[in-house]
């Protein structure tokens, strides 16, 4: 449980594609440059096995164990920085969806709900460096919570953890079966597209749960 006092209201975001363009296709060839494998047997060897979903849903209890268990199924040396460098490479800031959050921080906790393992949750602030001013503490991912979205336990474990009810709970996301995962335990979920302006999503729930009209 968060030790700070509970939220008004509370604002889930992801990550990947929604407050930052993420190029899978970039990453993969980083990682396929840098441990000799084409991109069929990377994905053999990490994630067709399971190793990034197990990573997701909190198997691992810290980055090095992730390091470690990514480092032995590529049968070779990866090292952190490396790892982390390609990463980041295929991350872009939104800087639109990015100033929704800032809104959302005026009225409530904003906090993250990515699906990604301990190592990713090391470096977000590095990736991504217009988030921690907004997100604070509360870069998580969903490792932390001992679930990967769009199971309902995930969402409860960040709802237990924030001390915060559904109902005055917003979440964002691209994939339509975590929006549907987030609805499913009773928190207001907003499916986001290409041309989704989430600014007015923040305000709309804003204005629906406080009555107030939101610059």
């Amino acid at each position: 449980m968060n030790e700070t006092p509970a939220p008004r209201l509370l604002f889930l975001f992801d990550m990947d594609d929604v407050l930052v363009r993420y190029d899978w296709q970039t990453r993969m060839a980083g990682l396929t440059e840098l441990t000799g494998h084409d991109l069929v047997e990377l994905r053999r060897r990490w994630w067709v096995s399971g190793h990034e979903q197990r990573a997701e849903a909190g198997h691992f209890p810290d980055g090095d164990a992730y390091l470690t268990a990514f480092q032995d199924a590529m049968g070779c040396e990866v090292p952190e920085s490396e790892w982390a460098r390609v990463r980041g490479s295929a991350m872009t800031e939104l800087p639109e969806r990015i100033e929704a959050v800032r809104i959302a921080s005026e009225h409530g906790r904003v906090a993250l709900l990515t699906n990604n393992g301990p190592l990713a949750g090391r470096w977000i602030h590095e990736w991504a460096p217009s988030l921690p001013p907004l997100f604070g503490e509360h870069l998580d991912t969903s490792s932390n919570f001992g679930a990967r979205k769009p199971e309902p336990e995930v969402f409860r474990n960040a709802l237990d953890h924030h001390g915060a009810r559904p109902e005055d709970t917003f979440f964002a996301d691209d994939m339509p079966e975590n929006v549907a995962g987030a609805r499913s335990v009773g928190i207001h979920a907003v499916l986001v597209e290409h041309d989704t302006d989430l600014r007015d999503a923040v305000r709309a729930f804003v204005a629906s749960r406080t009555g107030a009209s939101v610059v």
